[in-house]
């Protein structure tokens, strides 16, 4: 096996054991864009960990740094040999139309995450979300392929949805884990809740009800891009939007579990999903 194969099958066994949502989808992939889909996911997870790791934040932006230059160095055709990560990477923006700029946006938005740990409006977490989702949304689009001037911000939107109900499935561990509160502080002040989401269990329940109305509004206007690209991404974006969703309904059903466990879906289910999807694109 060569070292190329050897790399991307490195991105690939790290999606496959990091990626509990995401690789139902990618696994729909012909070869090609499946292999580069994971090296684009090994990389989102490595800039991730640092974000949401436990070193202190000046530590972690000068690790961001680091992975900010590995990334330029990539992106020139340099990658470190030995970094079977970058070196399947290096050759997923030579073989497909990823935006460097969507890629470095990530890199941005977990330097957010170091700095900043409440947004006033949901104006401005929107922004928030479309550095660390959106930008995937955007480079999963140059691994897909679309001639359709509209499929760039239809994938944008379609990663804000995807990270807003993140933050809803999160919002414990943020809170007490991580410090950081991603609802809206006028959201907040609006349903009755402290700034640092406590509340009573009627105010939570409505406030979690209001945010997952706008992840739902959000993926609305995303998956119009299934019609704009080729039948294997539109069931591998269907696979990982429906998944996501459906997490979306149980937490709309159950708002007050996001305050007690990690709302999820089992795999079962998950994989239900991903089958239906690739059944409806061959529709």
């Amino acid at each position: 096996m060569s070292d190329l194969a050897l790399a991307y099958a490195r991105c690939e066994e790290i999606t496959g054991a990091e990626a509990r949502n995401f690789s139902y989808g990618i696994r729909l992939l012909p070869t090609a864009k499946r292999q580069s889909m994971s090296a684009l996911y090994a990389f989102a997870r490595r800039v991730d960990d640092v974000g949401d790791g436990p070193l202190p934040a000046t530590e972690k932006l000068a690790a961001l740094a680091s992975l900010r230059a590995d990334l330029e160095a990539t992106a020139a055709g340099r990658p470190p040999a030995a970094d079977p990560v970058l070196v399947a990477l290096a050759d997923t923006l030579g073989r497909f139309a990823v935006p460097l700029g969507a890629l470095q946006e990530l890199i941005t938005g977990c330097e957010m995450d170091c700095r900043q740990q409440r947004y006033e409006t949901y104006e401005e977490l929107v922004v928030y979300c479309r550095y660390v989702a959106g930008s995937i949304g955007r480079c999963s689009l140059g691994i897909f392929g679309s001639s359709s001037e509209a499929a760039p911000a239809l994938s944008d939107t379609l990663g804000v949805a995807l990270q807003i109900t993140n933050i809803l499935r999160d919002v414990l561990e943020d809170r007490d884990v991580m410090g950081r509160v991603y609802l809206p502080a006028e959201d907040l002040r609006r349903f009755g809740c402290s700034e640092d989401a406590r509340g009573s269990r009627e105010a939570l329940a409505e406030l979690v009800r209001f945010e997952a109305s706008r992840a739902e509004s959000a993926y609305s206007e995303g998956l119009a891009l299934l019609d704009l690209i080729d039948r294997r991404s539109r069931a591998c974006v269907g696979a990982m939007a429906g998944i996501y969703r459906r997490l979306l309904s149980r937490i709309e059903a159950e708002p007050l579990a996001v305050l007690e466990r990690r709302v999820s879906l089992p795999s079962w289910e998950k994989a239900w999903v991903a089958a239906r999807s690739l059944a409806g694109a061959r529709a």
